[in-house]
């Protein structure tokens, strides 16, 4: 029973040191919390009249550059370019010709 008398005597000690110590650790979050909590400092935002005029500007300077252009908003693609029947015969026909001689080849060896 002595023995356990001077455990409990030893953890008592550890509780009071860890305790003094997470007292010392919140002191240091709190006086460096308040420097470096936040990360940055908040935008400071627009006002809506402030959008308006700026919106208002771009529109402008838009029907500007569209005046001057004098073009639509239409993008033209180029044409697509398609094979005619005779020539996808004639590339079927070649490529039949290979096969077969892949083939051929093939049996013989």
């Amino acid at each position: 029973m002595t023995n356990l008398g001077g455990v409990v005597r030893i953890l008592k000690k550890e509780h009071h040191r860890l305790t003094k110590e997470m007292k010392a650790i919140s002191a240091a979050l709190s006086a460096f919390g308040a420097a470096y909590g936040k990360g940055r400092a908040p935008r400071g935002g627009i006002s809506a009249a402030g959008r308006a005029r700026i919106a208002a500007a771009q529109r402008t300077r838009w029907a500007k550059a569209k005046a001057e252009s004098g073009k639509s908003n239409v993008v033209t693609m180029p044409n697509k370019r398609t094979m005619s029947a005779a020539g996808r015969r004639k590339i079927a026909a070649a490529q039949r010709a290979r096969w077969a001689k892949v083939k051929a080849a093939k049996e013989s060896a």
